[in-house]
């Protein structure tokens, strides 16, 4: 016999395994957040299931498919990455986004595809493929030299262009350490001197 407003073994077998999805979720999603500030850790740990990954494309011999889609995949998650929030060729109403000459005000290179989202997609593309090798189904007979061929040139193309407009705007997407600015040494050392 059904409970009160139609609630039966079922709807509350229901909420309990929803109840734990969710709690399941948010532990996740702490620990998860807990990795933010560990950038070259998280690296690692993404080099390390990727080898693992190739280890096992390795000694199986198989799963060529999964490797070209994961490949266009990465080389599609690069170009976001390395790509301004604002395409300044998209944006000539505003004027650039980017400076252009060495004259202009410096604004920080914002990307598209941030570093944290960038990692976490990559790391997540490359537990699904390996979790695919383990199906039969996704193992599709292919002559795997000419799709790491046709991989090489649609990655030599799509470089090519990103780095072209890189030019073009004249903007790096990669930061080296703070900026520093030699104006604020001379000044203090002056302002000693009127001080005598």
């Amino acid at each position: 016999m059904e409970g009160v407003g139609g609630e039966g073994p079922g709807a509350t077998a229901t909420e309990s395994v929803n109840q734990w999805v969710h709690n399941m979720s948010r532990l996740f999603q702490f620990y998860l957040d807990k990795t933010t500030p560990h950038a070259v850790y998280r690296w690692i740990g993404t080099f390390i299931l990727a080898s693992i990954y190739a280890l096992r494309i390795y000694y199986i011999q198989g799963f060529y498919i999964i490797i070209y889609g994961l490949g266009i995949y990465i080389l599609n998650l690069l170009i976001g990455f390395l790509s301004p929030l604002v395409d300044p060729e998209l944006e000539p109403s505003n004027g650039p986004m980017l400076p252009t000459k060495g004259s202009d005000e410096f604004k920080p290179f914002i990307r598209r595809l941030p570093e944290f989202k960038f990692w976490y997609a990559i790391t997540k593309a490359f537990c699904i493929a390996f979790f695919m090798t383990f199906f039969s189904m996704f193992d599709i007979p292919v002559f795997w030299p000419i799709l790491l061929c046709y991989w090489i040139v649609l990655f030599a193309l799509t470089m090519k262009r990103q780095i072209m407009h890189m030019m073009k705007y004249k903007y790096v997407p990669f930061s080296i350490g703070k900026q520093k600015y030699g104006g604020k040494k001379s000044s203090a050392s002056s302002s000693g001197l009127r001080g005598d």
